[in-house]
């Protein structure tokens, strides 16, 4: 069962994608269990009444799914929280030591955007960057808990990211600047679908980024320094999670910030995917050019 919001922006409708009883994929109209996929839904075990409508076979087929955009699975998050420089790989290319606790920094939620959506490159942008990354979704309110095996029962599901970043921004000076590096209009396409947690095994999943076609990261969660339960553990010592809130995990080796690929340029299309979440792709322009009033 995948999970997506289906409409123009603003407008999504909540859409089960599953097989049909000839094995056919189909797309199926939640609206009757729900008219929104967001933190209220996840909270009141959203995911287990839009699997019971599905097996009673109460949602009707969306007949135009796919002449809709798709937007993002969940509706604008509370938080977009991230952890940086989970792959050892990755924090050597960023001239950096891996790090011995998660390293914590947060992105405005109306950074959020489609799968799909054509991506702004900022007016000033000289080192646009990508990072595939594995989302998590958080299901249930979480502080201070006691240990690493109940951080697990918070998941709701997982999602693709692609955590855009403007390096020029976000890396020089003695402080650094993570938050206008992170900031940035669409800057973290998620989608297409939210997978629930029970379906996906998100310690070993290959995910992968492309630039223009050519093969920019390669790895697999199972490199991840800190893994899923123990990144909402940490992060539950320091601040209240809500249903809802989307964690991003971190990106592997792979990205333009390493020096060996050029960063993201006017006209290029980016492409992430993750086995089993499914594959995003954003053309890029520069803010403010004719392409920008087209969206």
């Amino acid at each position: 069962m995948k999970i997506a919001r289906l409409g123009g922006q603003g407008r999504e409708i909540p859409v089960v994608i599953a097989a049909d009883s000839n094995g056919t994929e189909q797309s199926y109209d939640a609206r009757p269990v729900t008219a929104e996929i967001d933190g209220a839904f996840l909270a009141n075990d959203g995911l287990a009444a839009l699997r019971t409508a599905l097996e009673n076979g109460t949602l009707p087929v969306l007949e135009n799914a796919a002449e809709l955009r798709i937007g993002s699975p969940i509706a604008r998050p509370n938080n977009v929280i991230c952890i940086g420089m989970n792959y050892a790989a990755h924090a050597a290319e960023s001239g950096a030591l891996p790090p011995t606790i998660p390293v914590v920094f947060l992105k405005p939620n109306n950074t959020v955007a489609g799968p799909f959506d054509a991506s702004p490159i900022p007016p000033l942008s000289a080192k646009y960057d990508w990072e595939v990354e594995l989302g998590i979704v958080v299901g249930r309110e979480v502080s201070y808990l006691s240990d690493v095996a109940e951080a697990a029962d918070a998941v709701a599901g997982y999602v693709i990211a692609n955590d855009l970043s403007e390096r020029e921004y976000q890396i020089p000076g003695a402080a650094g600047q993570w938050t206008k590096g992170k900031s940035l209009p669409k800057s973290t396409p998620l989608g297409p679908w939210l997978v629930p947690a029970d379906e996906v095994d998100a310690n070993k999943l290959q995910l992968k980024s492309w630039v223009n076609g050519e093969i920019r990261q390669d790895s697999n969660t199972s490199d991840l320094i800190f893994d899923v339960p123990t990144i909402i553990h940490h992060l539950s010592q320091y601040m209240v999670l809500e249903a809802g809130d989307v964690i991003l995990t971190g990106t592997p080796e792979g990205v333009a910030l390493s020096g060996r690929f050029p960063y993201i340029q006017d006209g290029d299309v980016v492409e992430v995917e993750i086995e089993g979440l499914g594959r995003q792709r954003q053309e890029f322009f520069r803010a403010g050019t004719a392409a920008k009033e087209a969206q």
